[in-house]
């Protein structure tokens, strides 16, 4: 998916993300993240369509995020070019103070890694 067709701001920062999968839990780095969904940085992706439930757990240190998700897309390790492995999980049924919180964390870190504004 190319980046013009992004709809959210995104957050290019690793944070730890739990999932469930048919072998019980997996943990791994999430990156590119938005109120819509993220990318998990993995060598064993599920397979497109599969369903999974996320615990999201952000590094301010507040409450995580118990999300269910969708495997939209996948980069399978060894692929072709630079992609890195994983896959991209859209979130589902998400209420909208969940969103708005997924929102404002994104934006906030955002803003932190941009450096304090000038004057």
């Amino acid at each position: 998916m190319s980046e013009n067709t992004r709809q959210d701001d995104r957050l290019h920062h690793e944070v730890l993300v739990a999932y469930r999968t048919v072998d019980g839990f997996m943990t791994d780095w999430a990156v590119n993240i938005s109120k819509g969904g993220l990318f998990v940085n993995t060598r064993t992706p599920l397979d497109v369509g599969a369903e999974v439930k996320l615990i999201l757990q952000l590094p301010d240190g507040n409450a995580s995020f118990d999300l269910m998700g969708r495997v939209n897309w996948v980069n399978p390790a060894g692929g072709e070019g630079n992609a890195a492995p994983g896959m991209g999980i859209e979130f589902l049924d998400v209420s909208a103070e969940t969103r708005e919180r997924l929102e404002a964390f994104v934006q906030k870190l955002n803003a932190s890694f941009a450096g304090t504004p000038k004057p």
